[in-house]
């Protein structure tokens, strides 16, 4: 199912018993307490949206114009080459195992240039998020020294994560990558399909399963 990024339900925070945007402030106060300023700026410059399985965030070669604060779902971002095959970049979701690149959906490099995405981000299953614009970004940062402190906490773990999984790709065999990924990340393994672990790892399926019998009998 393929659906504009611009699309999905959003709602206001009237609808709602509860502040629909407390995931959000409950996460920056692990880091930065919150000032008078970002409590009195989040409820206006946010929106909480839901999107059904199969759901384009983002397709390839559109400008990012939001980041996603996942509240409860899964997505993934992936890129596809010239010949149709995809790599899987990161896996989205807010669990207890939960990190900076799990929370937040996003391209970002697109979302700051608005140039286009290089790319894509679907939903793997019915998800509700809180969506920010450039605009809600940029109003909560400058009105905000806690906001503003808090995100430069983000980017620098962000990147810090970023570079490691570049590493990971460029410089680690595929076996190197696995055992890696089960000493840092075991629970994607019952969370998604070995399909996407093992795009995830850059590896074929079929690899994939030889590496880990091997690993199993103790031939790695």
């Amino acid at each position: 199912m393929v659906m504009d990024e611009n699309l999905g339900t959003s709602y206001s925070k009237n609808n709602l018993q509860a502040p629909f945007y407390n995931p959000f402030l409950m996460h920056m106060e692990q880091s930065v307490p919150a000032d008078e300023e970002a409590k009195a700026l989040i409820p206006g410059h946010c929106k909480l949206v839901t999107f059904p399985k199969g759901y384009r965030l983002l397709n390839m070669g559109r400008v990012c114009k939001y980041v996603y604060f996942i509240v409860t779902g899964e997505c993934i971002s992936y890129y596809t080459d010239s010949h149709g095959k995809t790599t899987t970049w990161f896996f989205h979701f807010n669990q207890s195992q939960s990190n900076v690149k799990n929370l937040f959906a996003v391209d970002y490099k697109s979302f700051l240039s608005e140039k286009p995405s290089t790319i894509s981000i679907e939903a793997l299953s019915p998800v509700t998020a809180i969506r920010f614009s450039i605009k809600d970004v940029q109003a909560l940062t400058t009105g905000s020294g806690a906001v503003e402190r808090w995100l430069r906490l983000l980017n620098e773990r962000a990147y810090m994560q970023t570079q490691d999984r570049i590493t990971s790709l460029l410089t680690l065999s595929a076996p190197e990558r696995y055992k890696r990924f089960l000493a840092t990340e075991p629970h994607l393994l019952n969370m998604f399909s070995n399909y996407l672990v093992a795009t995830y790892l850059n590896v074929a399926p079929q690899s994939l399963s030889r590496i880990r019998r091997k690993i199993a009998t103790g031939m790695l």
